[in-house]
């Protein structure tokens, strides 16, 4: 005769009241050293950017400092209307439509290059990243010796008969800069792409040449979808740093220059230089707002086209 033995049944533990206690007591004190060590950098970011950030918002939205009436957007038609901001917003877009796509197109053809078995490959590397290391002054100083009226490059292209050009003062003054900026940026953008080529997985390219697959299908395919984090993000560095390009300019040209070298740094300069401070803070305002609608698109194109490789 088989006996039916009676499955045990797991007793659930109560806990006490003790036990509940102590438990929220570790939570709580878990939290509080998680704010003490968060506190520190909290109170950096509150202080030096977001409080700031919301004055700027604050002025914006007001007549001026000494009569604080709330007039909406006032400010920003008046700052629309304005042909200085109307120039320097259109020399900026300028820049960074043609700055920015190169920066990431070039750097990543720069790293590709770098991964073929290429002689000189540390000598590459080396060439490409110096500009890192150089000043911002001497690199604007090494820019006023090649691109000055009576500079190295007008007497390269005079032995050639061509007429000088006074390169900072002409049409082609956004082209010195491009360059300028390309040489500063390309090297970390690259050491960037490098690192991300680097951490595609070895099996899917075996695969692909395997399978026959042509160097355009793996790099569309393959490299083009695992690299699209990195895209991303070095973007949104080429956009950020095409906003800083003032640095340059103004060392190169003064607060005044060109009018194609007019940016919207040199509108929010002059402006806080005349104590505008209602011009300066809409100014700053609506960059901000271009540029995290330029980030958001960003992100939402990047999600679209390398959602199926992550994870």
């Amino acid at each position: 005769m088989i006996s039916k033995e009676k499955p045990i049944k797991k007793r659930k533990e109560k806990r006490t009241a003790r036990q509940v206690w102590d438990r929220g007591n570790d939570r709580l004190r878990d939290t509080l050293c998680s704010l003490g060590f968060l506190g520190p950098s909290v109170t950096g970011v509150a202080v030096f950017f977001i409080v700031p950030f919301l004055v700027v918002v604050y002025y914006s939205v007001i007549r001026s400092p000494i009569n604080p009436e709330f007039v909406f957007l006032d400010n920003f038609k008046a700052v629309w209307n304005n042909s200085s901001f109307r120039v320097a917003a259109g020399n900026t877009a300028k820049f960074s439509a043609i700055a920015v796509p190169l920066a990431v197109v070039l750097s990543l053809a720069l790293a590709l290059l770098l991964e073929c078995r290429i002689p000189c490959k540390s000598l590459f590397r080396t060439f490409f990243l110096s500009p890192m290391m150089v000043p911002v002054a001497s690199v604007v100083l090494i820019w006023q010796v090649v691109f000055h009226y009576r500079g190295t490059l007008n007497v390269i292209l005079g032995n050639f008969g061509v007429e000088p050009i006074d390169w900072l003062n002409s049409p082609y003054c956004l082209l010195v800069i491009v360059v300028l900026f390309l040489w500063k940026n390309l090297g970390y953008n690259m050491i960037l792409f490098m690192a991300a080529l680097n951490n595609i997985p070895k099996e899917l390219l075996e695969v692909a040449d395997v399978e026959g697959a042509s160097a355009a299908h793996k790099f569309f395919n393959i490299k083009l979808r695992y690299l699209s984090p990195t895209v991303l993000f070095v973007a949104i560095l080429s956009i950020i740093n095409s906003f800083k390009v003032f640095r340059e300019i103004y060392l190169l040209t003064g607060n005044y220059p060109y009018d194609g070298l007019y940016m919207m740094q040199h509108f929010m300069n002059n402006t806080f230089n005349n104590l505008d401070y209602q011009k300066m803070s809409t100014a700053a305002v609506l960059m901000a707002l271009v540029m995290v609608a330029l980030i958001a698109l960003l992100f939402k194109a990047e999600d679209i086209f390398g959602k199926d490789v992550e994870g």
